[in-house]
């Protein structure tokens, strides 16, 4: 996770990471959801890092729904933790695959690879720190 929020932060992003919230309690009540709530509405961007383990999570689903709901599709990213990130097969969430991947890519025109947020459908890329700037 460390190497992630490096890239997000060496790109412009300012990251919170609600395990490392101290505000927050140390057990799930009410007031947790609030606060997950206001900082999620309060971000320009949400990122949601998708690892294998993501899926047995009961919160990962949850921020990710409160996110789309106060935020349009081209704000969300999600950032893959496999070893192809272009594949399909990454994840067993198929609801996953309505939000843009923030990978390590080069672009037609550009000699050297670079993080990008790429849009599966349309096949098409923005930089990493343009997306995280717009």
């Amino acid at each position: 996770m460390t190497g992630v929020i490096r890239v997000l932060e060496n790109h412009g992003a300012s990251v919170y990471i609600d395990k490392k919230d101290p505000s927050l309690p140390p057990y799930v009540n009410k007031e947790t959801a609030a606060s997950l709530k206001s900082r999620i509405k309060q971000s320009r961007k949400f990122v949601l890092l998708a690892t294998q383990n993501s899926k047995d999570s009961k919160w990962v689903p949850w921020e990710l729904g409160v996110a789309d709901g106060f935020k349009t599709l081209r704000n969300i990213a999600l950032i893959p933790t496999v070893e192809d990130n272009h594949r399909d097969n990454w994840t067993d969430w198929e609801y996953l695959g309505l939000y843009d991947r923030i990978v390590w890519g080069k672009f037609k025109e550009k000699s050297k690879s670079e993080w990008m947020v790429w849009d599966k459908r349309e096949n098409s890329a923005v930089a990493l720190n343009l997306w995280l700037t717009r």
